[in-house]
């Protein structure tokens, strides 16, 4: 599958062909893996940089952690955030994508420069569908809600087809989504798993060519799977995201670029030649 994503100011995204690596970037104290450790203008910047020197096609910001430990903040603390980093990133002329739940907080950032709406609680707010259309943006829906049906996978499919219909009875246009199947969000170890492994079967919805992004950058499943700390899951994300390739992803959201990045680039060389 090969399409074209309409950026503002006349740039562009193009997913297909080779795979899309996201770079994480947390402008927040609390985030479970690296909270703080950029939460300055300097050093949020400096990594998105050296992220961006290292591979990645794309800046995720985000400014309020989606530990399920952390405490909730307000949209005004995430709006002051964002507002902090954001015209920085901005200058880098990378794609940004803005990694909110809250409309308002889209929003400001569309107005300050964001390309595209990463929503973790999948456009289920459809003020985010209608911002979406305003600003003709291309938006991340990921699947975020605990099982409902039998088969962890066949709910995923009817949550994306549902999110299909919600953004065409608003009139945005669906060549804009992209879906993410929420690998640790409302799900237990065994469907994290489960979905791993059938990730070819998400493709069913490939007849709308709409892409198809993986973040498993050292989640619970990972630590639960291999014993492993926080730091020293890096390999093990890699080996997901080369599996979730060769099943059809198209879109990589990894924290370690640098390595990430060259086994990208390896699996796409093989699967292109």
């Amino acid at each position: 599958m090969k399409k074209i994503f309409k950026l503002s100011g006349g740039r562009s995204l193009k997913v297909g062909g080779k795979t899309l690596v996201m770079g994480i970037l947390n402008f927040t104290p609390n985030s479970f893996s690296d909270g703080g450790k950029y939460f300055s203008v300097d050093t949020a910047l400096a990594h998105a940089a050296q992220m961006l020197e290292y591979g990645a096609d794309i800046i995720d910001v985000g400014a309020e952690s989606t530990n399920p430990k952390a405490i909730p903040i307000s949209a005004e603390e995430e709006l002051a955030r964002i507002e902090r980093v954001l015209p920085a990133i901005k200058k880098l002329g990378a794609p940004i994508s803005i990694d909110t739940y809250k409309p308002e907080v889209a929003s400001r950032a569309l107005d300050m420069g964001a390309d595209i709406i990463n929503d973790v609680h999948g456009l289920e707010d459809l003020r985010m569908i209608d911002l979406a259309k305003k600003f003709n943006a291309p938006v991340v829906a990921m699947h975020n809600e605990k099982c409902s049906e039998a088969d962890i996978v066949e709910d995923v499919k009817n949550f994306f087809g549902r999110t299909v219909k919600n953004c065409s009875a608003r009139g945005f246009d669906t060549e804009k989504i992209i879906f993410d199947p929420g690998i640790g969000f409302g799900k237990t170890y065994g469907d994290d798993l489960t979905i791993l492994r059938r990730l070819r079967e998400l493709r069913t919805l490939n007849e709308r060519r709409i892409p198809l992004l993986i973040s498993v950058s050292r989640k619970r499943v990972i630590g639960r799977a291999t014993r492993l700390s926080l730091d020293q899951r890096d390999e093990a994300t890699g080996a997901l995201c080369v599996d979730a390739i060769t099943k059809g992803v198209n879109i990589v959201r990894v924290h370690n670029v640098k390595m990430i990045s060259r086994m990208c680039l390896m699996i796409d060389k093989l699967r292109s030649d």
